[in-house]
């Protein structure tokens, strides 16, 4: 069995979207045990008016929030009762819970892996791996997109290694295109720590590395992980996302323009919606912060149940493949 906490309090649509989003889980994986973290009364009448009978679900009472509002240090350290402290504690003590999918506070959530749960021996500092759609059908991967606004080389060389891992076990990727985010793809280009780290990811025989990329190729399906200091990384994600929503509004706008673009959005009803469902994060899992001793996927603040799904689904996927195992093996010479 794969025991996966499930923090359900956080999110906009916390606790409903994150104990449907387990229920949903538990029904397709028949080896996967699911720890809701909250307010056990709200649960267990949730769990009641999805008619699920409790199978391989389990609670455990943590009533109290962890906002955006508070400061991520003081409160994974002060608020005792809170869902994301207490997952941290499962995780921390109890070799049996495998990981945790959260759509809660993104600085507490990093906080508490730094603070109260550890890295894994000779990573450096963990980092945020989310996903995006690309064009051809794939997915594309950033590391890092959030967790370290400063980075040196040897950070910047430990994402590309952890995350090419990552897409190896998590899509199956057998030998994943590695680009490097640039202001241009010539290899010369770049500020110093891009100029540094160039050479370093060339010559790594671990990694398939196929050189820069500019900002405006993420999601043009020629690569599979794209390496960044979390700052670049932070802003490259939330604009190509911002960009395509806004496309989308700009299209439903021209289609309900007048009778004949409605007409042409009539006939085009189907692949409009194939556009929007490719595009929907819902559809996709969260951010893996790869490094921690233990599994941990951050889902949007804004996730619906589905979302949520695909990010339990995510974290039951990594503890099958062992990706964890896996960045101890390769880490762990650093320490000797």
């Amino acid at each position: 069995m794969i025991k996966i906490l499930v923090d359900t309090l956080g999110g906009d649509g916390s606790p409903d979207i994150n104990i449907e989003g387990g229920v949903k889980a538990l029904k397709n994986n028949k080896d996967l045990e699911v720890v809701f973290v909250g307010d056990k009364a709200v649960i267990e009448q949730k769990l009641n008016s999805l008619g699920y009978n409790g199978e391989r679900a389990y609670i455990e009472h943590a009533p109290d929030l962890i906002s955006n509002d508070d400061v991520p240090t003081v409160a994974i350290r002060t608020k005792k009762e809170s869902s994301l402290y207490r997952c941290f504690e499962l995780l921390r003590f109890n070799d049996d819970v495998k990981g945790l999918v959260t759509t809660g506070s993104t600085g507490a959530l990093l906080a508490g892996a730094v603070l109260k749960l550890g890295r894994i021996p000779g990573v450096k500092r963990p980092a945020y791996c989310p996903i995006l759609p690309t064009m051809n059908g794939g997915v594309v991967s950033v590391c890092d997109s959030g967790a370290n606004v400063d980075c040196d080389s040897q950070n910047l060389m430990q994402f590309a290694l952890m995350g090419s891992m990552y897409m190896q076990k998590a899509f199956g990727i057998e030998n994943p295109r590695v680009a490097l985010l640039n202001v241009g793809t010539e290899e010369e280009k770049g500020d110093a720590l891009r100029k540094e780290v160039y050479p370093m990811l060339k010559e790594c025989k671990e990694l398939n590395f196929v050189g820069n990329m500019e900002s405006r190729d993420l999601i043009s399906g020629k690569y599979d992980l794209v390496v960044s200091d979390g700052f670049s990384g932070n802003v490259l994600i939330k604009s190509t996302e911002g960009t395509c929503l806004e496309f989308l509004k700009l299209l439903k706008k021209t289609f309900f323009k007048n009778l004949k673009t409605k007409l042409g959005a009539l006939f085009l009803k189907k692949e409009v919606k194939g556009i929007k469902n490719k595009m929907d994060y819902n559809n996709y899992g969260g951010a893996v912060l790869l490094g921690a001793k233990k599994t941990i996927v951050k889902g949007h603040g804004s996730s619906k149940a589905s979302a949520v799904f695909h990010c339990i689904e995510q974290a039951y996927t990594l503890e099958k493949n062992n990706l964890r195992e896996d960045i101890e093996k390769v880490f762990k010479p650093e320490q000797e």
